[in-house]
């Protein structure tokens, strides 16, 4: 599906241009509506899609097409985009954060996930969007760093795809829910034992 935005040109007119919908990072950050912090390194949205309360995006203005397309010569900005999204979770104090790349992302350009671990939202829909970011699909941003700096590379597996194909499990005890509406429903039992 590609959609499909219009700008002004030259001469005042307005010109369509096609994006395919992987491509929708590289507008948001272009978008001063979607931004909610910038620097010379990167840029910060939310997501417009969050898997929960809080779900940031924190992205790099160099051109990154994902994780493994990372060099070591990007140590720094690794570890710049890792203290960014810390400083956003210490925002919210009173949320557990988890920070992290997808192994196989869905959009262009890298992206670190920043986001609350509730995970109530509405666009928490199905298994795939589960299991993305609570099995080693999710990979952690400080093992990333970590990796990238001991090793200069980071490694990869074969099996990535496999762990969104597992069974629901909830990520704060064993419940082993039958679908996505019983998941949601049993997050929420954390959810209010948090508030007390």
């Amino acid at each position: 599906m590609k959609r499909v935005t219009t700008t002004p040109n030259m001469n005042g007119s307005v010109t369509a241009k096609r994006y395919h919908w992987s491509a929708g990072l590289l507008q948001a950050i272009e978008d001063p509506e979607c931004k909610i912090r910038e620097d010379n390194k990167v840029v910060v949205i939310k997501d417009k899609y969050p898997k929960a309360q809080f779900h940031y995006l924190v992205i790099p203005k160099e051109n990154i097409h994902s994780i493994w397309h990372v060099k070591k010569e990007h140590q720094d900005l690794l570890t710049h985009m890792h203290d960014v999204a810390c400083n956003l979770a210490k925002d919210q104090a009173d949320h557990e954060f988890i920070i992290g790349y997808h192994a196989q992302p869905s959009m262009q350009r890298l992206h670190l996930h920043v986001i609350s671990m509730d995970f109530n939202s509405p666009c928490l829909k199905n298994k795939y969007h589960w299991n993305s970011f609570t099995t080693p699909f999710f990979l952690p941003s400080s093992d990333v760093c970590r990796q990238l700096s001991d090793e200069g590379k980071i490694k990869k597996a074969l099996q990535y795809s496999e762990y969104l194909e597992t069974k629901l499990k909830c990520h704060k005890c064993s419940m082993q829910p039958k679908n996505m509406p019983a998941l949601k429903k049993h997050l929420l039992t954390h959810i209010e034992k948090s508030k007390q």
